[in-house]
């Protein structure tokens, strides 16, 4: 740790109890109070190191002789810090460090022992020493914690300010280019396994640019407000600054570590403390977090976001913070996963089980932030290869549809989950970001036979949000049997089904002709004979498959006889 040293003479003072005494020989003419500590000293020492006790001294001349008593209830650092600044009007040694530099510059100002008085005087040596003090991380950071004592001294005097922006500099450069030195508070280990290197300790070089995560983490929450803003303006990248909120929210908001279940979310209330700090400390903290996050996309994880957004709505945060969790995790919606997004609903009072309401207003966000167009145009018939592979490239909102898909899915058997809901939520997405509809066929599927009472017009309107036509193969064979469904959409799921069967074996046989002439066969080059046993084996297996879609359709036919085939078809 850096330090300066003042003063030759040796110690000339001792303490008993609440005194003072100067052990020069000479009796004392003046006492100074501060608080119930008493210091008994002389005055030419004071009058001629400190402007406002010389003012003093003089405005209460004692011809007498009597002793002068001063009053310095205001002094920054009280007692404490008066000693060393006694001390150093008599030239006794001290020891200026990073712990004690800023109560003493404060104080030194408090008493105007600047270069008016004498040259050399404790100020000009305060502001020296905290200069160097500057050049280091560990003991600049200590400085500022300091500052909590003298706040408003050390503001006036832009100490807090000064000590910031020397951090933020130096959060933002190279960590080769200064000493870290290794923090007290790191202890013992720490020290065994540092190695210095061109001036970075071995914990530097290991978490690279997450270097000061841990140590600034110690601040209050006004000056690593300030310390983030400042990296913020030096230039830090979005994601350091993020990676720092993250250990800082963990550190000081417990609830954010706590595994979520309806237990937490049924006993959330007004005045129920869980944890230390209190709920009020951890709410107001949180709010203030949020602000400080980056606005740039995916530099905070989703999932990190999502964790804030549960402690926000258990902690009862503003309505502005949640607002702003929920747009940010909108923004960026195709990076969560479907287990963060299951929110439970908080309270006694709510129907449904999950906050459904917030997904909504998730979702809602996340397509004003897309561009939402039409869907290109597309083959009637769509081949199950070809759905196969365009579902290798998932855009964004693909990837939204089947969160959203996997979400009904897991909300559906919830039986005061109304269907309206249901609609909206599954309609949000537009058809064209469904590659497959095998995702809300399921979700429909567990929604029915969660809600056996719903109505066959209610049935039909909600099976209206899966596309038919791009059902897999075992998701059309499952709707066939399915009789949950209704009539028109099973006759329906078949009827596709069959013309994509009889699409797949015209086009198989398009390539058999083709092969068997002589003059393709030399332009697409040589088929091998096991291909070609390979097509003969896939027509059987189509072949088949028809056959069977067949039977059951007239299953289906014969249990519905009041329904009329050829009237659904037209």
């Amino acid at each position: 740790m850096t330090s300066m040293k003042l003063g030759t003479k040796p110690e000339a003072f001792h303490r008993e109890g609440q005194t003072w005494q100067c052990t020069s020989g000479l009796p004392s003419d003046v006492t100074v109070e501060i608080g119930e500590m008493s210091f008994h000293l002389h005055k030419f020492p004071l009058l001629s190191k400190s402007g406002l006790l010389a003012k003093q001294i003089g405005e209460q001349p004692s011809d007498d002789g009597s002793v002068q008593v001063l009053q310095l209830c205001d002094l920054p650092g009280g007692a404490k810090t008066f000693e060393l600044i006694a001390k150093f009007c008599y030239g006794v040694k001290i020891e200026l460090t990073a712990s004690n530099i800023v109560t003493v510059r404060c104080a030194a100002d408090f008493l105007q022992m600047n270069e008016d008085i004498v040259e050399g005087n404790l100020v000009s040596h305060a502001e020296a020493f905290l200069n160097e003090i500057f050049g280091n991380w560990t003991d600049t950071l200590e400085a500022l914690e300091t500052c909590e004592e003298v706040l408003s001294q050390a503001e006036e005097l832009h100490i807090v300010s000064r000590c910031v922006n020397s951090l933020a500099r130096k959060a933002c450069a190279d960590p080769q280019i200064f000493t870290r030195q290794v923090s007290p508070r790191n202890g013992n280990k720490e020290k065994e396994n540092r190695i210095l290197w061109s001036g970075i300790s071995r914990k530097a070089q290991q978490l690279g640019d997450r270097w000061w995560y841990e140590d600034v983490s110690y601040l209050g929450l006004g000056f690593y407000k300030m310390f983030i803003q400042a990296v913020e303006s030096v230039g830090m990248k979005p994601e350091n600054i993020a990676g720092s909120l993250v250990v800082y929210a963990r550190k000081y908001i417990p609830l954010m570590n706590r595994q979520f279940s309806f237990k937490d979310a049924n006993s959330a209330k007004p005045g129920n403390n869980v944890s230390t700090p209190s709920e009020a400390d951890q709410r107001g903290l949180l709010e203030e977090l949020v602000e400080l996050l980056p606005s740039h996309k995916g530099v905070v994880q989703t999932k990190f976001l999502v964790r804030l957004l549960r402690t926000a709505m258990l902690l009862q945060a503003s309505p502005s913070c949640r607002e702003n969790l929920e747009k940010r995790v909108g923004a960026q919606l195709d990076q969560a996963s479907l287990d963060d997004l299951l929110i439970p609903s908080l309270g006694y009072s709510v129907e449904t089980l999950y906050d459904i309401d917030c997904f909504q207003r998730i979702l809602d966000y996340f397509l004003s932030t897309e561009q939402i167009s039409s869907a290109p145009y597309s083959p009637s018939i769509v081949d199950e290869n070809q759905l196969v592979e365009s579902s290798d490239s998932l855009t964004a909102i693909t990837v939204v549809a089947n969160l959203v898909d996997g979400y009904l899915a897991d909300v559906a058997p919830d039986v005061n989950f109304k269907l309206s809901k249901f609609q909206s939520l599954g309609s949000a997405v537009p058809d064209y970001a469904r590659p497959l509809s095998d995702g809300i066929y399921r979700a429909i599927d567990i929604y029915l036979k969660a809600h056996p009472w719903l109505t066959d017009i209610e049935r039909e309107q909600i099976c209206r949000l899966m596309n038919c036509q791009k059902l897999s193969l075992e998701a059309s064979t499952h709707a066939a049997q399915n009789e949950r469904l209704p009539l028109r959409v099973i006759v329906q799921v078949l009827f596709f089904e069959q013309l994509r069967l009889r699409t797949s074996i015209s086009g198989l046989f398009f390539i058999s002709e083709n092969l068997e002439n002589p003059q393709n066969l030399r332009q697409v080059g040589c088929a091998q004979s096991d291909g070609m046993d390979e097509v003969k084996a896939r027509v059987l297996e189509l072949e088949k498959d028809c056959q069977g879609m067949k039977q059951e359709l007239r299953k289906v036919v014969k249990r519905k006889r009041r329904w009329s085939l050829f009237g659904i078809l037209k």
